[in-house]
């Protein structure tokens, strides 16, 4: 069975740099007439992970020149599969403070399935393929994550 050739998105945009992420303005950005639902995936600095209490603050790396281009990849990759109308996909570099996003997916859609599935994608496909690294800090210390 053949498949329906799925229109480009209307918007696609990927930031992968220092700045704050503004989860209001995603959610404005992939907003429009057509859209029926918007999926917001946002990744936050918590204070513990598996065998590891009193995280402070995390530290990302992104090799540069080729980060954005990998995650382009995965956006094609999604919407040959779904429907989007809009896709922006942002994760940040640097210190990020707890409670702040480090990483943020908003896919607008006609039908929130569609919306949900392609964000759900995206962001996995991301962790497991972006070259982005994470170390995780302590008072005291610090450790790189095994990633991608």
């Amino acid at each position: 069975m053949e498949m329906p050739d799925i229109p480009a998105p209307d918007l696609r945009r990927i930031r992968v740099s220092g700045e704050p992420i503004d989860a209001g303005m995603l959610t404005r950005e992939v907003s429009g007439p057509a859209t029926g639902a918007i999926a917001l995936f946002l990744g936050t600095v918590r204070d513990h992970s598996p065998g590891k209490e009193g995280i402070t603050h995390l530290e990302y790396e992104a090799y540069e020149g080729h980060v954005e281009a990998k995650i382009d990849e995965i956006v094609d990759e999604a919407t040959g599969r779904w429907p989007i109308d809009k896709v922006v996909v942002e994760h940040r570099t640097g210190r990020v403070e707890l409670t702040e996003a480090s990483v943020a997916v908003a896919v607008a859609s006609a039908h929130r399935a569609e919306a949900f599935a392609a964000a759900r994608y995206l962001i996995d496909e991301l962790k497991a393929r972006a070259p982005i690294w994470k170390k995780e800090c302590w008072p005291g210390g610090g450790e790189w994550s095994a990633g991608s």
